[in-house]
């Protein structure tokens, strides 16, 4: 624990220079006589710091003084090449940086640790894409970051042509961006419109332009603070239509892959005998029309409750009829 606190104040003492030993003491979480017995130990084992007192004081390293050594573990090691498997930094552009960072890191990891960085990009792979989600570049859907990027931070107002949902006609809003948040894979620029906090899905943009007018955001309020009052609004909203289902046990599997994010209850484990060929599951959509997205299976899934959602059902099944019903009739 102590090798690893010296190391922590001799990596704060490079990225900060002067810090009081107050602060070393309390991100430490030790105390300040502990602080300066880690000084002490430091300066016999060579390293140029020093203290120095009065008001503006603190504990310093020599000037120009730089070590190599990254003190990384070998959990965080891997944990850093974990990062080589995720999508944020794609679709910011930012592919070829990382892969130069972690290059970095690795020639500066000692001997013992490189292996098994190494192997994390080999055993471990994270694709953030959902299932039959495009994702390939310029593919529809998919955002365009880098007008909404520079804007952020650049601290310039923004203009955007934006698609709402069930909308066909886009709006023009001028906004103060906050910054770009990535939710379930899911992009979202946070800024205010006339000063109050607003949400804008990022793949929803038409097209956006940089202004030169200077961004105009509230005094004190950053973007983790405005993100948590707007998922806090979106978590608020009124509470889904509850649905009672049955489907074919055969149809079970792929019906979860699609739908399993609206169960509210695990399904039942599979029994034995010809009764076993339903099983019955509790889901939740936002709407009742939203059940219309269960036709996709036909006979094989049955909504039973409530009767709101089998109407909408039926009717959903007559509009097709009539639209695919031959000229006879039939």
């Amino acid at each position: 624990m102590k090798a690893d606190r010296l190391l922590s104040i001799l990596l704060l003492l490079q990225t900060r220079g002067r810090v009081p030993a107050t602060e070393l003491a309390e991100r430490l979480e030790v105390s300040v006589r502990t602080i300066y017995r880690d000084v002490e130990s430091l300066s016999a084992a060579g390293v140029p710091v020093f203290t120095e007192r009065g008001r503006h004081g603190g504990i310093n390293l020599l000037p120009g003084y730089r070590t190599d050594v990254t003190g990384l573990t070998a959990d965080e090691a891997r944990a850093l090449f974990v990062l080589s498997t995720q999508g944020a930094h794609s679709d910011l552009g930012l592919d070829g940086a990382l892969g130069s960072a972690l290059r970095k890191v690795m020639a500066a990891l000692p001997a013992p640790h490189r292996p098994a960085a190494e192997r994390v990009s080999e055993r471990i792979l994270v694709d953030p894409a959902r299932w039959m989600q495009n994702s390939q570049p310029g593919a529809a859907g998919l955002p365009d970051l880098g007008e909404l990027q520079y804007a952020v931070f650049a601290d310039r107002r923004l203009r955007l042509r934006y698609r709402h949902s069930g909308t066909p006609a886009p709006v023009e809003y001028t906004v103060d961006p906050y910054g770009l948040v990535n939710k379930a894979t899911v992009w979202y620029l946070v800024a205010d419109l006339h000063g109050e906090p607003r949400l804008f899905r990022a793949d929803r943009v038409l097209s956006a332009e940089t202004t030169e007018e200077t961004v105009r955001r509230r005094a004190g309020v950053a973007l983790g603070e405005v993100w948590a009052a707007l998922r806090e609004q979106v978590e608020r909203l009124p509470k889904d239509v509850p649905a009672r289902v049955r489907v074919r046990r055969g149809r079970l599997d792929l019906f979860l892959r699609l739908h399993g994010g609206r169960v509210t209850a695990p399904p039942p484990e599979s029994g034995a005998g010809p009764a076993e060929e339903w099983v019955e599951l509790a889901l939740a959509f936002p709407a009742a029309a939203a059940v219309r997205a269960l036709l996709a299976f036909g006979a094989d899934v049955e909504v039973l409750a409530p009767p709101a959602a089998r109407r909408e059902l039926a009717r959903a099944a007559a509009e097709a009829l009539r639209l695919y019903r031959d000229e006879d009739g039939t």
